[in-house]
């Protein structure tokens, strides 16, 4: 099996009997290498004993007293961050017990990076196997934000880091500058002929994705979900896309996303959803609760419905958060 995703640091950590993955030392010292983490030039001494000491042992317990000698007000800030983040992850029995802890109990104070982080690594996980390169493609958008753009009349969704860099680069190639195209005109779109390419490139995150023509993106995003799910929750769901919802009784939704979840309370509501709005729905799908003991008796066997969205600058930001608080299962005593 190809192996994709070295970044989510997988190979740092180590299974469980539960199959979930155990919070090693050599994760802790991937966190404490990222750039964030690593004291400037400016910094003071104390700050860089207190990294060198974490370096040395990083599960070191450090006392309020060694923060508040630091001389940077925002170096501070940051150190009771990454030390608040770091145990909490060793209070859990898995990274995936952790990242459910932070979405249940409030994840106030941790960095948008690091729990992105840890839905990378926990869909490697979970994803363990996946030989379908559109539902590792579709599943980047768990954990990376997307632009969105329109080519020859489909939705094509690009990594949002990539497409900043190239526009901030101000270096198009001369053909893109002379067509006035967008950079993403310059990645290859995921197709069933270039498919094979995505073990070689999975880290560079650089191929776009189609989700407005292409059914099997959309298929891939739904497997996603599905795997996501199963490993989190313990819970087999069946995820389908769907073209438009036309259920007059649907009874619960989930936002995928902000703007999915302002589109979908207003809907819920009966309130009148601008057009502009409407259009900016890029996904949606139909959820089935397949174990009814599973699911919370308010929507019984009824489906739950999705709504993936992009915001008015065309920025799709999806918050897999929203599915394990919204989703109306039951006994999640689940934790891995």
């Amino acid at each position: 099996m190809p192996e994709f995703w070295v970044s989510s640091g997988h190979h740092l950590t180590r299974r469980d009997a539960g199959g979930g993955l155990v919070v090693t030392d050599e994760l802790l010292l991937a966190y404490l290498a990222r750039p964030e983490l690593l004291p400037p030039e400016e910094a003071c001494d104390a700050e860089r004993a207190l990294h060198a000491a974490l370096l040395r042992e990083p599960r070191r317990p450090v006392a309020p007293a060694e923060v508040a000698a630091l001389a940077d007000a925002d170096a501070r800030e940051n150190w009771q961050m990454i030390l608040a983040f770091r145990d909490r992850l060793l209070a859990a029995r898995s990274v995936e017990a952790a990242y459910l802890d932070l979405v249940r109990r409030g994840a106030a104070g941790t960095p948008p990076l690091f729990l992105n982080q840890l839905v990378h690594l926990i869909l490697r996980n979970a994803l363990d196997g996946c030989d379908d390169p559109y539902t590792l493609r579709a599943a980047e958008l768990f954990f990376r934000s997307q632009r969105a753009s329109v080519a020859d009349g489909s939705l094509l969704l690009a990594d949002a880091e990539l497409i900043d860099e190239a526009q901030g680069a101000s270096r198009p190639s001369p053909l893109v500058a002379m067509l006035g195209r967008e950079p993403v005109s310059e990645l290859d779109v995921l197709t069933a002929e270039n498919a094979w390419t995505y073990w070689s490139r999975s880290d560079a995150f650089s191929m776009a994705l189609n989700l407005g023509s292409d059914p099997r993106s959309r298929e891939g995003l739904a497997q996603a979900i599905q795997a996501f799910l199963r490993h989190l929750l313990a819970v087999e769901v069946a995820v389908e896309p769907l073209p438009a919802i036309e259920d007059p009784d649907w009874r619960w939704f989930v936002g995928l996303d902000a703007e999915g979840t302002r589109i979908g309370n207003a809907l819920w509501r009966g309130e009148p959803v601008e057009p502009a709005a409407a259009e900016r729905v890029v996904a949606l799908f139909r959820l089935t609760i397949l174990d009814p003991d599973r699911a919370d008796p308010r929507v019984g066997d009824r489906p739950v419905y999705l709504l993936l969205a992009m915001t008015p600058d065309r920025t799709v930001t999806m918050k897999p958060q929203n599915l394990i608080a919204g989703l109306p299962v039951v006994s999640p005593g689940d934790a891995r």
